[in-house]
C-alpha cells in the first residue's frame, strides 16, 4: 500500500520519469550489497527502490541528523522501517558491519551511498569514501553498483535515470586472487584496500553517470514549476555545492 501511494505521488502528482536499465544483473536471491551514485538528493533512495524488486527488501545505511528532520518523518521512517541510520561522532564501524551481515545474511538488500553527502557536480560522482568499501571487505556479499542522474534538481516532470551494472565482489575490487586473505580489521592494509576499492568502483559508475546525466537533461526554457518546493521537500534546506 505504501509502495503504491509513492508511486501515486511521484509518478502521477509530481509527474516524475524514472528510466531504469540493467535489472538482468540484480542478484534474484537478495543478499547482496547495492552501491549507489551519484547521490543528489532525497530521490535518491526511491530511485534505487524503483530499480530493484519489492522483495527481498531493501535496507539503507544512511545520515540520521539529514533524515530524522522533523517528528512526522521520524514516525514514518520507524513505521516503514528500511533505514540503518549513522550518526557522525558515534559508534564505530563494526555496528555497520554487523547490520549489513545481517542483512545480507537474511537474503535482503544492503544498500549504501558512498559519497555519504547529496552535494557535488550534476552529472558527476563526488569523492568516495571508504566506509562502504571497509563493509564490503568485511562482509564478502556480491556488489551490485547502481548509476544514478537526474536528482540533484526537482520540479514538476522531472527526468531522472538508473542502471545497474553488473555484480561484482570486495576480491574483484580489491584485486585479490582467490586464495589471498583478507586483511585484518581495522589494519592499514584493510584501509589501503578500501581506498583502492573506492577508486575502482568509481571508474566504473562515471562514465555510466554522466550518460545517464545527458537524457535527464531538459531543452533551454523548460519549465521548472515548484523546483524550489521539490527540491527541498525531504532536506534540509541549506546550501548545495554543485560545483564541486
Amino acid at each position: 500500500m505504501v509502495r503504491l501511494l509513492a508511486r501515486a505521488v511521484l509518478f502521477g502528482i509530481f509527474r516524475f520519469r524514472i528510466r531504469t536499465e540493467g535489472q538482468q544483473h540484480l542478484p534474484t536471491t537478495g543478499g547482496y550489497f547495492l552501491v549507489a551514485a551519484a547521490h543528489r538528493g532525497w530521490m535518491d533512495p526511491f530511485v534505487v527502490m524503483h530499480a530493484i524488486p519489492l522483495q527481498p527488501r531493501a535496507w539503507f545505511l544512511g545520515s540520521g541528523p539529514s533524515t530524522f528532520t522533523s517528528r512526522w518523518r521520524e514516525r514514518l521512517i520507524h513505521w516503514l522501517g528500511g533505514l540503518l541510520p549513522v550518526w557522525r561522532g558515534g559508534v564505530g564501524i563494526e555496528q555497520h558491519v554487523a547490520a549489513a551481515r545481517a542483512v545480507t545474511g537474511n537474503g535482503a538488500v544492503f544498500v549504501q551511498m558512498p559519497e555519504g553527502t547529496v552535494s557535488g557536480p550534476p552529472g558527476r560522482l563526488g569523492p568516495f569514501r571508504t566506509g562502504w568499501a571497509v563493509i564490503a571487505l568485511r562482509t564478502d556479499a556480491p556488489i551490485v553498483p547502481l548509476a544514478m542522474a537526474g536528482t540533484e534538481e526537482l520540479y514538476l516532470g522531472r527526468r531522472m535515470a538508473s542502471r545497474a551494472l553488473p555484480s561484482t565482489s570486495a576480491r574483484a575490487l580489491a584485486g585479490l586472487a582467490p586464495a589471498d586473505a583478507f586483511p585484518a580489521a581495522g589494519s592499514r592494509a584493510e584501509l589501503e584496500l578500501a581506498r583502492v576499492m573506492s577508486e575502482r568502483l568509481a571508474e566504473r559508475l562515471a562514465p555510466v553517470v554522466e550518460e545517464l546525466h545527458a537524457w535527464t537533461i531538459d531543452p533551454p526554457g523548460h519549465p521548472r514549476r515548484f523546483r524550489r518546493r521539490l527540491t527541498w521537500l525531504l532536506l534540509r534546506p541549506g546550501r548545495l555545492d554543485r560545483d564541486g
